[in-house]
């Protein structure tokens, strides 16, 4: 057993838990923010573990060069993804104002 075979042996279950607590948010939250956060935060450190779990057995740099690209692309998207629905759930009043620690009325306008 190489050092690709045990990295890819605990990376890829670390990904999937981390996927799986990840939907078992999105099932379980009870309002809009918090099921966003639960959809962003744990399912992109659940992909990039199970990239970096995938990559040792890709067997060579340029096999494993697309899984970096899928990489950025889901760092690049998903911040601004889950900003941009935060922000125009909040416009269109479907967040529940009292919840909020801080509101900061307009600053989704900026």
């Amino acid at each position: 057993m190489s050092i690709g075979d045990v990295l890819t042996a605990v990376l890829l279950p670390a990904g999937a838990a981390f996927t799986a607590a990840g939907a078992l948010g999105v099932l379980r939250f009870p309002d809009l923010l918090t099921r966003l956060h639960a959809a962003t935060k744990p399912h992109t450190i659940g992909l990039l573990l199970v990239l970096a779990g995938a990559a040792p057995q890709a067997g060579s740099v340029s096999a494993a060069a697309p899984l970096l690209l899928v990489a950025a692309f889901q760092l690049i998207t998903a911040p601004v993804a889950a900003q941009t629905i935060g922000a125009a759930a909040y416009r269109a009043g479907a967040v529940d104002r009292e919840t909020l620690v801080l509101d900061e009325p307009g600053a989704g306008d900026r």
